[in-house]
């Protein structure tokens, strides 16, 4: 009890007066702060797959009736870019561009001289001038005119025909490598750039033949029914060198230095394609082998052909027409489909 309490009470006892109770204030109780316990981040639980998820052989993943495709798996009705054709499908898509093919081979045919001051002409005047030069050497000093009746008309049907080979081979070799541009911009099947090659060797051997005629009718050789032979001679050495081109244009793709080393190929296979020289005259006297290699060289098969037909002389054996078109299917199917296997790696090069 405090001191003030005490003293009312005993003044209250002295007096008769009961004081009233004083009221003493509470004391106010200091407030309580409740600890606070840190906040956790919520973390995400990891998405799990719904019950019945299973992901497939496509590489998508199927839940009830969603499907889920993997970011590295093409969506379904989609093709890869570049991807190969089907071969069915290459070659009706190359047949469906036959007019981009005329329309680029003749601007390429335009433009091959067009640097120079005779330009088109140039077409005529280099086997001519190839002509004069195996005519000097070969028919006046070595004589490989012997046992041939007209020489001149001989070694011109030869330098010509044989040409249209010699330009589809290496001409073939840079088809893709020489368009790289247009391989790398445009999608298209690759096969028309050698057949555009092809085609411009054949321009220019149709028309070396407004040369060609004049020389074999000067030379005195008169225009008989075999004239109509060369037709399906030209097709099928067309063919032939068509089937080159193909082959020889994935190995440039691949190797750009095929370029180089070609036309001293070619100038092998010139000599051993009796050009300047009649085959049968110089395999005598030698192996039956060597005559069965230089007879049924494709060079000599072609050649012999085309000299059958505007020359006075026995007709083509039925053996040189086989070899013909045995050279001529066998060649161009086969390299057309080594070419097409490679159609992917092209735009790579």
């Amino acid at each position: 009890m405090s001191r003030e309490v005490r003293a009312d009470v005993a003044r209250g006892a002295e007096t008769g007066i009961v004081p009233s109770p004083r009221t003493v204030p509470a004391t106010t109780a200091a407030p309580t702060i409740a600890p606070v316990s840190p906040i956790k981040p919520k973390v995400p639980k990891p998405a799990t797959e719904p019950s019945g998820a299973r992901a497939n052989s496509a590489g998508t993943t199927t839940a009830g009736a969603h499907t889920m495709t993997s970011p590295g798996a093409p969506a379904k009705g989609l093709q890869r870019a570049g991807a190969r054709l089907p071969i069915a499908e290459y070659t009706q898509r190359l047949w469906q561009r036959r007019h981009f093919v005329a329309a680029y081979s003749s601007a390429s045919n335009a433009a091959g001289y067009q640097g120079s001051f005779l330009g088109q002409a140039w077409q005529l005047l280099t086997p001519l001038l190839n002509i004069a030069v195996y005519y000097l050497i070969f028919g006046v000093l070595l004589h490989t005119n012997r046992g041939v009746p007209n020489f001149i008309a001989f070694l011109s049907v030869g330098v010509f025909f044989f040409t249209f080979c010699q330009v589809s081979l290496v001409n073939g070799s840079k088809a893709i490598t020489g368009n790289l541009g247009l391989v790398r911009a445009l999608q298209f099947p690759r096969a028309v750039l050698p057949v555009s090659t092809t085609l411009v060797a054949l321009l220019q051997l149709i028309y070396s033949l407004m040369v060609l005629i004049p020389i074999v009718l000067i030379s005195g050789e008169p225009i008989t029914w075999r004239w109509l032979e060369l037709v399906p001679a030209i097709v099928l050495q067309a063919m032939f060198c068509l089937g080159l081109a193909f082959y020889v244009a994935r190995i440039g793709a691949r190797i750009p230095d095929t370029t180089q080393v070609l036309p001293f190929v070619s100038r092998i296979w010139m000599y051993m394609s009796g050009v300047m020289y009649s085959v049968q005259v110089f395999a005598m006297g030698h192996g039956a082998w060597v005559h069965a290699v230089l007879t049924y060289n494709p060079g000599t098969v072609y050649l012999s052909l085309a000299r059958n037909a505007l020359l006075v002389g026995n007709a083509a054996p039925l053996g040189t027409w086989v070899a013909g078109i045995a050279w001529a299917v066998g060649v161009l199917a086969v390299s057309y489909l080594h070419f097409w296997r490679g159609e992917e790696e092209y735009g790579n090069v």
